[in-house]
């Protein structure tokens, strides 16, 4: 009430009221946009030791509509159908060379096991072809056991395969969308053995942060000592030991892992060669450099011109060659200069101006590192 009775008595507050709202609101938002640039602990560190692990099984798809492995071609096929059909009571030995179903196909199984699953709980899998099938659509996994790495079985795999793909054959023409070889089950497996870890049995966790930084590392210690005082420490770049100090250490991470931090990351440009794709950080910079770019184009055109003579003369036909030739090298283009502590908007703002496209810009970006002008790590990949 007082500030509005001195609104009101004073007009130049009045002049000022709308300068003083944004300043306000903007203190209001300054909060929520540092907090928009932290991320979670969750987010970019992982509890060392709580991973998956990767399982691996051999089995047979059947039930394919005369889509699967020939048998003369995958004598690995016919060996587990007959070994199959033998642990079922069916002796097919004396007619072994007889079977020239195509209704099966032999496969691999991957799957990967998150940690803490226990018995009875269920996994997706996915199935891929292993000999000359063309198409897994319609088939049916038969039991097929998980090994992981030490050969032990943890968990066993069946079901309706479903690979999501279109393929579709005439005489004349056919039509593939996606890879009908390659198929998932979703909750294909069921876990039958975990893999016994006890967490925070040592008396200490440590974090794995994903990308390592000396920054972040702190960063990520800082926030936790302030919550925990004492119970954090960076190690290296990649690690930050956690002392649970008695603390019970499912309690103890819940609340660490929701903790924010602002990472830290390195100036890096990435380049696929391949696709013309480039992706930069953030914290690209320039130094003062002047960039010119020029492309030689050369475009060949055939028009022949055909001459016939009229219908009662004894002439021929002739046709006379015409070439088009056009050289193009680029001499419009112009020089660019960037001046140093160039951002990176700056930086894709300017060389679009001078028309360079995503795979001339791959070539200049290389010159302008190789001239030391870029403030940045460049990765090929």
């Amino acid at each position: 009430m007082a500030a509005k009775a001195f609104a009101s008595a004073n007009p130049r507050a009045r002049q000022y009221r709308p300068w003083l709202l944004r300043l306000a609101l903007a203190l209001l938002l300054a909060p929520g946009l540092a907090a928009a640039q932290s991320v979670r602990i969750k987010d970019i560190a992982d509890i060392e030791g709580v991973r998956d692990n990767q399982l691996v099984g051999y089995g047979l798809v059947v039930g394919l509509a005369g889509t699967g492995d020939r048998l003369r071609t995958s004598p690995f096929t016919r060996q587990s159908l007959v070994g199959m059909l033998e642990r079922l009571g069916v002796n097919t030995r004396d007619q072994e060379t007889r079977l020239e179903t195509k209704n099966v196909a032999a496969v691999m199984v991957t799957a990967n096991l998150p940690p803490f699953a226990r018995p009875g709980s269920r996994i997706d899998i996915a199935v891929s072809a292993l000999g000359d099938a063309t198409n897994l659509q319609g088939g049916t996994l038969l039991v097929t056991p998980l090994l992981g790495a030490d050969g032990e079985v943890y968990a066993v795999a069946q079901g309706a395969v479903a690979t999501g793909a279109i393929a579709a054959r005439g005489a004349g023409a056919s039509v593939q969308r996606g890879v009908p070889t390659s198929a998932r089950i979703a909750s294909g497996a069921v876990v039958e053995r975990e893999i016994p870890y006890t967490l925070g049995a040592r008396g200490t966790i440590r974090l794995a942060l994903r990308n390592p930084d000396l920054t972040t590392a702190r960063r990520i210690a800082a926030v936790v000592n302030r919550a925990a005082p004492g119970s954090a420490t960076a190690t290296d770049p990649r690690t930050v030991a956690l002392a649970l100090n008695g603390r019970d250490a499912v309690g103890f991470l819940a609340a660490i892992e929701g903790l924010r931090v602002e990472p830290d990351q390195i100036a890096r440009i990435i380049i696929e060669e391949a696709s013309g794709t480039i992706v930069m950080g953030a914290n690209v910079r320039v130094s003062t450099v002047a960039v010119a770019q020029g492309n030689l184009t050369i475009r060949i055109t055939e028009t022949p011109q055909v001459s016939q003579p009229n219908a009662l003369a004894n002439g021929e036909t002739v046709v006379t060659p015409r070439t088009s030739i056009e050289v193009d090298d680029g001499a419009e283009r112009r020089f660019g200069v960037f001046s140093g502590g160039v951002t990176l908007q700056e930086l894709v703002r300017a060389l679009n101006a001078l028309g360079i496209g995503p795979r001339d810009m791959i070539p200049i970006l290389q010159s302008i590192k190789a001239a030391g002008a870029l403030q940045a790590e460049l990765e090929l990949r």
